[in-house]
């Protein structure tokens, strides 16, 4: 009964704020970039519930768009992750052998490199914009996805329908798309869920160092890295961009959670 809490709870939260991303220009009080220079760093109140910043720009407007940005970062380098990574980890894992074990050394190669280092080099050619954000994080991503595909194919493909259909002639592409990947949609969805929060925190910390978005597009930790500045005479600059940050990603983190354990029998009943 709390599993399904969590999961029904977690849920309605990750549906809410990702309805608040899209439908920002319709629910935002004011323009992300609207100024008021009579009106800078003020409190929260009345008129701007979360406060002004140095520019009187309301910091809730800024950061319902900013959630357009983090939410598309993170969903998707969670799409880039699991797209590569499936077919990546199901052909290592289907043909085995030399392919299989040259394959997973190029993954071990990429794991023993600095995930910081690969950003910074993507973000480098491509630019510091949403797409580049997103490659460069898919890029450091599809790698988990990867070897766990990898794992789940090869101790599925030596069951018996499996088998059963390589003896009438199916191809391998027939046989991994219905007989196989349908079988680790579970571990796959699961892995998912911790993708994203993955990515809003990366994404957080990169622009943070300012190695992340560009101006004039801001996300959640574009505004944090603003604040950061005024952390101690203008608290909120900071409070309200990072609790964006902590509830989505908290709420992806136990959904995820939520899923692992419902969907596997032997976590239900220990």
């Amino acid at each position: 009964m709390l599993l399904k809490a969590q999961i029904f709870i977690t849920g309605f939260i990750i549906l809410l704020i990702i309805a608040i991303a899209v439908a920002a220009p319709y629910i935002a009080p004011f323009e992300y970039d609207d100024t008021d220079f009579s009106n800078t760093l003020s409190s929260p109140n009345k008129v701007n519930l979360m406060g002004t910043d140095q520019e009187g720009r309301d910091l809730l407007s800024r950061v319902i768009y900013g959630s357009r940005v983090s939410i598309s970062v993170a969903l998707g380098t969670a799409l880039i992750a699991l797209v590569v990574g499936t077919i990546y980890g199901a052909i290592s894992g289907y043909i085995g052998g030399k392919v299989d074990e040259l394959m997973m050394r190029v993954v071990d190669i990429f794991y023993s490199l600095p995930d910081l280092l690969l950003i910074v080099l993507v973000t480098l050619v491509i630019g510091r914009g949403v797409l580049g954000i997103v490659l460069a994080l898919g890029f450091t991503a599809w790698m988990r996805v990867a070897r766990i595909v990898r794992g789940n194919v090869l101790q599925i493909k030596g069951v018996d329908y499996v088998q059963s259909a390589r003896s009438l002639g199916a191809s391998p592409f027939r046989i991994v798309g219905l007989h196989i990947i349908p079988n680790i949609l579970s571990p796959l969805i699961i892995t998912i869920t911790f993708a994203v929060p993955y990515a809003i925190l990366a994404e957080s910390t990169l622009s943070f160092l300012g190695l992340g978005i560009a101006p004039p597009e801001s996300s959640w930790g574009t505004l944090a890295s603003t604040g950061w500045q005024g952390i101690r005479t203008f608290p909120h600059l900071i409070v309200f961009p990072s609790l964006a940050i902590f509830i989505t990603a908290f709420s992806f983190n136990l959904f995820g959670e939520g899923l692992r354990d419902m969907l596997d029998p032997q976590r239900t009943r220990r």
